[in-house]
């Protein structure tokens, strides 16, 4: 039994456990995961803007059909300083323009390939995009980024620049290796390289040479991630870290953010302005409204991650004006409702009290960690004095970068984060309290999107005790980029499948590195980054036991946000 003979070293016993405690605790703060001065940087961006323009804009279609003569491509309009200027008026900080699609189509002067702008009207062959761009984004001050598609339909590389021959990958390998050379050092300095869909050519040495701070999107030396979708939507709660293995696969999702997680690599929320990536002359009518942004805006920027928002010049090369026009008028409404605070602190600990003066109504609080010493606030309470007393205004867990927290309006003195889990002690760089005088937005839930299709079923005619190979047709069922739910189901009292491997197929090229067990053996998270060729799910099953009477379904459906 221990024995306390008096107050005094009751006090220095305290005092010895609490300093205990704060050495036991601070290593597990010291060890979380956290963002190198580049990817404190790029989150600071909050705001990109995408640009697609290849032959798929003259053929009304998302991918090029490889059908249109070179002389019809003439963008005779095309003004980069126009751009530029339509992501200014958005916020944007950063420009990704696609230099290479799928199909191959090089906007840049290149010695690689015939197909590409030395072979096409504008300019008399001599145009080259890359450079004006470079030269408008300079005098602006915006930063750009380069989209360089692995896939080539020129060259026969599918995903992930995968030939099907060891001759034509070795040829293709040395192509994409040069274009790459041409794009990163000709045209100044690099913010983002975009490799979709992964890469399995290896090219560190060339980004450690040319672009060695760049933020690269996806492939084995990527420091952001996908998030998962094409709608502009973060997960919540959304963390920035995540496993170390999930981060060298070059094909993590947000599905992967564990607050725990060992490498920082945070999410890209990349989404379109109409509904489609290329223009096209029947996509005028789906351009989306201001509310629609706003709405992608709180649900991706509102939650820590950062918006790169496609919008696509037509065939003049120049971009549509209501195209430019709504993006302006984003901005605005971004401008209005968080361009100034009613009040804003910072600080450290579990309490931190904003005042406000007066008495305010305010409906929506900003809340934004100092990332740089980590992601530590795991659950929070915002608390609004009202006549004397806290009110709850909102609660949520992850914070990281920023987090928007929408509510109604209520008037308050003071404002208060009450901090109820972390780990070490939080660090908040800011609290600030807005009055936007708008209905908050329609945040999505958690949980699975959409109702599950059925895309096999097994009996047991199909499947038998020795393992064998299935072939299970996606074409239908995946209509656009993004994580997508597997499940394998038995039927009630049937012994399920055991499944050795489930490998994704695109155009007959295995993707093994997108998909990922999720829950346990028989659910499965699988990316699908492209569209437009056949898809498939190749698994290699058996009947659990060895026994013959198994019978179920498989089903896919939209993941998780």
């Amino acid at each position: 039994m221990l024995r306390i003979p008096n107050l005094r070293n009751a006090v220095s016993l305290a005092c010895l456990f609490a300093v205990t405690f704060c050495v036991v605790a601070q290593p597990a703060a010291e060890k979380l995961a956290r963002p190198t001065p580049q990817q404190a940087a790029w989150h600071g961006c909050e705001i990109g803007m995408f640009i697609h323009l290849g032959p798929a804009t003259w053929q009304d279609s998302e991918y090029d059909t490889l059908g249109t003569p070179l002389e019809r491509i003439n963008p005779d309009k095309l003004d980069t300083d126009q751009w530029v200027a339509t992501a200014e008026a958005m916020g944007a900080n950063y420009i990704v323009f696609v230099a290479k699609h799928t199909g191959g189509f090089c906007w840049w002067q290149t010695d690689t390939t015939d197909y590409g702008v030395r072979n096409i009207p504008w300019r008399a062959g001599k145009g080259d995009v890359m450079k004006d761009l470079a030269e408008s984004c300079r005098k602006r001050g915006i930063k750009l980024g380069v989209y360089l598609s692995p896939n080539d339909a020129q060259f026969g590389a599918g995903g992930g620049g995968r030939c099907k021959t060891p001759e034509a990958q070795q040829r293709y390998d040395k192509i994409f290796r040069q274009q790459l050379t041409e794009l990163l050092s000709r045209y100044g300095k690099m913010f983002e390289v975009w490799f979709d869909g992964s890469s399995i050519t290896d090219v560190g040495d060339i980004l450690q040479q040319y672009a060695p701070n760049a933020m690269i999107f996806q492939g084995p030396y990527a420091t952001i991630r996908w998030v998962g979708n094409e709608d502009g939507v973060a997960p919540y709660p959304n963390w920035n870290a995540l496993p170390m293995a999930r981060a060298k696969s070059g094909v993590s999702t947000g599905t992967d953010g564990h607050p725990d997680g060992d490498a920082w690599m945070p999410n890209e929320c990349d989404a379109r302005i109409r509904a489609t990536w290329f223009w096209n002359s029947h996509g005028a009518g789906t351009l989306k409204s201001v509310d629609r942004l706003m709405s992608m805006y709180y649900q991706s920027v509102g939650r820590g991650a950062v918006l790169l928002l496609n919008i696509a010049p037509d065939t003049t090369g120049a971009l549509p004006a209501a195209d430019a026009k709504r993006a302006a008028e984003f901005g605005a409404e971004i401008r209005r409702r968080f361009g100034r605070s009613i009040a804003e602190t910072s600080g450290q600990g579990e309490l931190i009290e904003l005042e406000l003066g007066k008495p305010n109504r305010i409906d929506h609080v900003i809340t934004m960690e100092n990332i740089i010493e980590g992601e530590r606030v795991r659950e929070y309470v915002i608390e609004g004095l009202v006549s004397g007393r806290w009110k709850e205004l909102c609660r949520g867990s992850s914070i990281g970068q920023k987090k928007i927290d929408p509510f109604s309006p209520t008037e308050v003195s003071k404002v208060r984060l009450r901090v109820v889990k972390s780990v070490g002690e939080p660090q908040v760089r800011t609290l600030a309290a807005y009055a936007v005088r708008e209905a908050p937005q329609a945040i999505a839930g958690k949980g699975a999107d959409g109702m599950a299709t059925k895309i096999w079923e097994w009996s047991p005619e199909t499947v038998g005790k020795d393992w064998q190979t299935v072939d299970i047709d996606l074409t239908a069922a995946c209509r656009e980029a993004r994580v997508y739910q597997v499940d394998f189901t038995h039927a009630a009292g049937k012994p399920p499948l055991e499944i050795q491997s489930l490998t994704l197929l695109m155009d007959g090229i295995a993707l093994p590195e997108f998909t990922k067990m999720a829950e346990n053996s028989l659910r499965y998270d699988v990316t699908i980054t492209g569209l437009g060729k056949p898809l498939a799910l190749r698994a290699v099953v058996r009947v659990s036991g060895g026994q013959k009477d198994s019978q179920g379904t498989v089903t896919i459906r939209k993941g998780q946000l």
